[in-house]
């Protein structure tokens, strides 16, 4: 299902944009999009997720490399785009969010693992009782960074090579990570609250508080 909802959505934007093209680097994001769709799918059985976590974990890995691929080819092609800087955040946020729903049905972490994936839309839905907050934000390396660090602790602890102690040190450090990232994103959007933006941006050019993008 999610697979073809992810190509419903690029074949209507084709339509609205006569004579683009998908182009290579939302192919290879499209192909990364299908390796989550197979981690959404192991999600809808949890009966079977303990026999699956080590092949859930190779494929989340996969998924992690070619997030750095499609990105490499965007620019060399001279491909970015704003669609493809959004079609990529959007699947690592979906990305982390499954990770995180199906840690918490292993039994690795308690519930509040969930936070961890849910934080981009809990921002987006304070987007809309916070309109300052509705702006593009500036580009940064340290949100990259806690973007792939959350999804290589996730994928760690999904391999049966931690303790019980050692997960939870290491699930709540990325939560604490990604909690600081997107403080500091807030406090910089609360500081320029009062400046002027050309346009009005209804945050889908947003950059992702806690997630790399395709640039």
């Amino acid at each position: 299902m999610g697979v073809q909802t992810g190509i419903a959505l690029v074949i209507a934007l084709s339509w609205r944009h006569p004579g683009q093209t998908l182009g290579a680097a939302n192919h290879i994001t499209l192909l990364r999009a299908t390796l989550v769709s197979m981690v959404g799918g192991m999600a809808l059985l949890p009966a079977a997720l303990p026999q699956a976590a080590t092949a859930l974990a190779v494929v989340s890995l996969l998924a992690l490399m070619l997030d750095g691929v499609d990105g490499w080819v965007a620019r060399r092609t001279g491909s970015a785009s704003p669609y493809g800087a959004r079609f990529d955040m959007e699947l690592d946020a979906l990305f982390i969010l499954l990770l995180c729903i199906v840690l918490w049905l292993l039994g690795r972490a308690g519930a509040w693992v969930v936070l961890i994936g849910a934080m981009r839309y809990l921002f987006v839905l304070a987007m809309q009782a916070w309109p300052w907050m509705n702006r593009p934000l500036p580009e940064s390396f340290r949100r990259k960074a806690v973007c792939v660090g959350q999804i290589l602790a996730l994928l760690v602890c999904l391999l049966p090579l931690l303790s019980p102690v050692l997960t939870t040190a290491l699930l709540a450090a990325a939560l604490g990570a990604l909690s600081l990232s997107f403080g500091i994103d807030v406090a910089w959007l609360y500081q320029h609250r009062s400046t002027s933006i050309a346009g009005r941006h209804d945050g889908s050019t947003t950059p992702n508080p806690s997630q790399g993008v395709q640039s």
